[in-house]
């Protein structure tokens, strides 16, 4: 499960909830953009969070930073894996996670790259993401 797409590959990605590292590193960026603790405090690994798909727990965070006045003005998600190729996903990807930030998909980047080799995402022991958000306060709370 990758931005709230299931791909299908001959491996997957272990977690408390789904292992979305995209919807991950977007919910965690989005809290660091307003002061917010972060995803572990948010969604702590106890039971009530276990499997939980990533991409509701995104949908929840931006419930809450809208009803704290915030909303996105873009986010900009780069994937490290050498597999699964990700290009024919990206715009599904791009979908689903602007629909949960509650925002359009001309606002919201998915990008990949690998690493020719090099690192655990090298050598497909695993995927990294990283995110940058920025978000605008639309109302004084």
């Amino acid at each position: 499960m990758l931005g709230g797409v299931t791909i299908s590959h001959s491996h997957g990605l272990e977690g408390h909830s789904d292992a979305d590292v995209v919807c991950h590193v977007l919910l965690d960026a989005s809290l660091g953009a307003a002061g917010l603790d972060d995803i572990g405090r948010m969604f702590p690994s106890d039971a009530k969070w276990e499997g939980a798909a990533s991409l509701d727990l995104l949908r929840l965070a931006y419930l809450r930073l809208a009803a704290e006045g915030w909303s996105l003005v873009n986010a900009d998600c780069m994937v490290v894996a050498m597999q699964p190729r990700l290009a024919p996903y990206v715009a599904e990807m791009r979908a689903h996670c602007a629909g949960a930030m509650q925002s359009s998909s001309d606002r919201v980047s998915v990008r990949a790259t690998g690493t020719d080799g090099l690192g655990f995402t090298g050598r497909g022991e695993g995927i990294a993401a990283q995110a940058v958000v920025l978000l605008e306060r639309t109302a004084l709370v």
